[in-house]
């Protein structure tokens, strides 16, 4: 606190315990304050390493760090996708009538020349046939050499070499001895089978050969020796048309392999179990994840130390800026570190039921906690930087990507759903404000997932219900807890929100109720002391709400013996006329002390309960001195004898500027309601008049009013006062023309 320049004594102490201005224990907060920030990176970062050796037995179930590929699992997959990949055929149709064609042809022309021999033309037969079909097929390769791959290709002259059919010897003899009109008879018949035949998709011609017999029996030819060469030659043109296409299995195997999905190993997921066999693929997988302590490495530890420090020096520095208590006050920076530790655990909780098939369960996280309980019980300065904190470490936390740090999606909706609850809560004044801002939180969230969904086109209906309903459930599970954990923060931190000063300021409270009924005249006088302190402390910088509430329960105790305080005296007598001055002044004195312990019994906080004990500090009854010295110096007594200690209240003197400012508000208001017609240089005279007393007096001493913030409130008095009063003030060049009025 800054010495008053005034004083007279110098600056007395604040009368609070040694560790919560302690330096020492306030490194410890800031130094646990990087043990919140360090450890979770630090687990999320950084795996835990174990001395495993191939073929020897774990000594404990290692569970996986994070979320990473099965690369042995996947490849296995992928093998037994390819393996059961059918062997891809491809169809080549072929005019396999044509060459039959071709051999009718050759028949009749051979066996209608008389000018060539018998057995000549079974040499040619024997010859020409093979020869035929030969070239016909040449040419149809030739044909295909554009459309299709080598590969085929080669697979379908192989196949057509293979299963070529060898007409038997016996056949050539037959042959010539075909006449035209069987040869005309015959032709249809075979082309009619051929083409039949040809319709399926054949592999292995084989087997189809072995039913043109059938067939051939079955058509209208009756010769024995014309069905035996129709089936000759049928079984002769038959070629495959269904060839294996080892090029499209491959591509289609390669497809397969692709298609399958990667096997992951999810967070949390155990690797390997207590004593199980360490075999080369589990080594691999603990290898990959760097959990061999042969891999370990320093760096990653060192980058972390300096992210958690550089964390931990942004929020010093902040802290430092902040105009509330925190800046030197420890429990309140103990209280900023437990809002910390309470959001960090909220988020970890609700990151272990995130893997790979639920990822969007971050979403549900609520983030925004410790931002909301920061702006209602400390700064909102703060409140803004402790939102990019938790941003970056929702980004890291929830991460599944194990080839980034950050995944920016979670920190974008963590960054959104935290300003805008700082925008909600701030500046509400009753705790369903809290549930309005969950709600808002709800929405912003909902729209901002719902950005990214639609920045990566990912449209399955299940997975974006799902988001959507995590978001939007992360906003009110936010507010659950806060209106949950803020009564906790408010009683065991003596913190005064804005929430519970409104709250306190109901006049429904008991207390404010008793004042009313049993004390009208004080409950007034409270309420004008509230409206002039506000003003005024608002006016400096100071807390215009506390100095309010404070100032309707300054003078709760009056309610004990209200008929001994001026304002409740109404039509009756003054009962210090008939008291002696020494009783008078312990009357009046013990209205601070039966008023803080009227409030101890209603659970009033500290803060309230300090105003009104600090309001009066240490001044005069001036009125009660100067009565008791005139008493002795009538009965010619020595006046000596009464001392001021005597008749000064026992203070303490005020604490905080809340507490000095009501003190003032009341003497001056008290002072002013005296005056039967005060005129504005009256109340002017009046308020630097007692200003100047309590500085003379020492009365600020032990707060950090400053000259200029009391010349400030001076004047925030002097006009708050001129506007309750301005209907019976009369001003010098308004005088004369009342009392004409009077006259007439």
């Amino acid at each position: 606190m800054m010495k008053n320049p005034f004083s007279k004594q110098g600056k007395v102490p604040p009368r609070t315990h040694a560790w919560k201005n302690n330096a020492g224990i306030r490194f410890l907060l800031f130094v646990l304050l990087f043990a919140l920030f360090y450890l979770p990176l630090s687990e999320r970062l950084i795996s835990k390493t174990y001395d495993i050796q191939k073929g020897s037995l774990s000594e404990t179930t290692i569970y996986s760090p994070k979320l990473i590929e099965d690369s042995a699992a996947t490849q296995k997959a992928k093998d037994q996708a390819a393996q059961q990949v059918k062997p891809v055929y491809s169809v080549i149709s072929m005019k396999n009538e044509d060459v039959a064609d071709q051999i009718f042809a050759k028949l009749e022309q051979i066996n209608t020349d008389d000018q060539i021999a018998y057995e000549q033309k079974v040499a040619v037969f024997r010859q020409e046939i093979p020869v035929l079909f030969s070239d016909y097929y040449d040419r149809y390769m030739k044909s295909l050499n554009n459309l299709h791959s080598q590969t085929l290709l080669d697979e379908i002259s192989k196949q057509l070499h293979d299963q070529q059919y060898r007409i038997p010897e016996e056949a050539f003899f037959k042959l010539p001895k075909l006449t035209p009109e069987q040869l005309a008879e015959m032709k249809p018949v075979a082309r009619s089978i051929i083409s039949k035949i040809m319709e399926d998709n054949i592999v292995d011609v084989q087997s189809v050969r072995s039913k043109v017999a059938e067939m051939v029996n079955a058509s209208r030819l009756a010769g024995k020796n014309e069905r035996e060469m129709v089936q000759e030659i049928v079984r002769f043109v038959l070629t495959p048309n269904k060839f294996f296409d080892e090029d499209a299995t491959k591509q289609a195997q390669t497809k397969a392999r692709e298609d399958t999905p990667s096997i992951n190993i999810n967070k949390g997921d155990p690797i390997v179990k207590k004593d199980e066999l360490i075999t080369e693929d589990i080594y691999q997988r603990l290898d990959a994840l760097g959990l061999l302590k042969s891999k370990v490495s320093y760096w990653p530890y060192l980058g972390i130390v300096i992210m958690a420090s550089l964390f931990v020096f942004v929020l010093f520095m902040f802290i430092r800026q902040s105009r509330s208590e925190i800046t030197s006050h420890n429990p309140h920076l103990l209280m900023l570190v437990l809002i910390y530790a309470l959001n960090i655990l909220a988020m970890k909780v609700v990151g272990l039921g995130q893997n790979a098939d639920f990822p969007y369960i971050a979403y549900l996280a609520p983030v925004a906690l410790g931002t909301i309980l920061i702006t209602i019980l400390l700064d909102v300065q703060i409140a803004f930087i402790s939102s990019i904190l938790f941003s970056i470490m929702a980004s890291i936390i929830y991460n599944q990507n194990i080839e980034q740090m950050f995944d920016f999606r979670y920190g974008f909706v963590a960054a959104v759903a935290s300003f805008v609850s700082i925008f909600a809560i701030h500046g509400a004044t009753h705790r369903s404000g809290i549930l309005k801002a969950g709600i808002m939180i709800s929405l912003f969230s909902s729209v901002s997932v719902g950005a990214i969904i639609l920045l990566a086109e990912q449209f399955e209906v299940t997975d974006v219900v799902l988001t959507l309903t995590f978001a939007a459930a992360g906003g009110l599970l936010t507010a659950i807890l806060v209106i949950g954990l803020l009564p906790f923060f408010e009683l065991a931190f003596g913190i005064l929100s804005p929430l519970k000063l409104v709250e306190l300021s109901n006049p429904n409270h008991p207390l404010l109720r008793k004042l009313l009924t049993e004390t009208p005249g004080t409950y007034h006088h409270s309420v004008m002391v509230g409206n002039l302190s506000e003003a005024a402390a608002e006016a400096i910088g100071a807390n215009g709400l506390l100095c309010r509430v404070g100032s309707f329960y300054h003078d709760i105790g009056k309610t004990k013996r209200p008929h001994y305080f001026i304002e409740n005296q109404v039509n009756i007598e003054n009962p210090h006329d008939k008291i002696e001055p020494q009783l008078s002044k312990s009357i009046i004195i013990a209205h601070s002390r039966d008023g803080v312990e009227m409030m101890k019994e209603y659970k009033i906080p500290r803060q309230i309960r300090e105003i009104a004990e600090q309001h009066h500090g240490t001044t005069l009854l001036k009125f009660f001195y100067h009565k008791a010295v005139k008493q002795l110096e009538a009965r010619g007594m020595d006046s000596s004898e009464i001392r001021e200690e005597d008749y000064r209240y026992p203070g303490p003197k005020a604490q905080t500027k809340e507490a000095a400012i009501v003190g003032v508000a009341d003497s001056v208001e008290a002072a002013v309601r005296s005056l039967r017609n005060p005129t504005m240089e009256q109340i002017d005279q009046l308020v630097d008049k007692i200003i100047k007393s309590r500085m003379d007096d020492n009365q600020f001493n032990e707060c950090d009013l400053t000259l200029k913030e009391l010349d400030t409130v001076s004047q925030i008095l002097k006009e708050t006062l001129l506007g309750i009063f301005h209907s019976r003030i009369e001003y010098p060049e308004d005088v004369p023309a009342k009392r004409e009025t009077k006259g007439a």
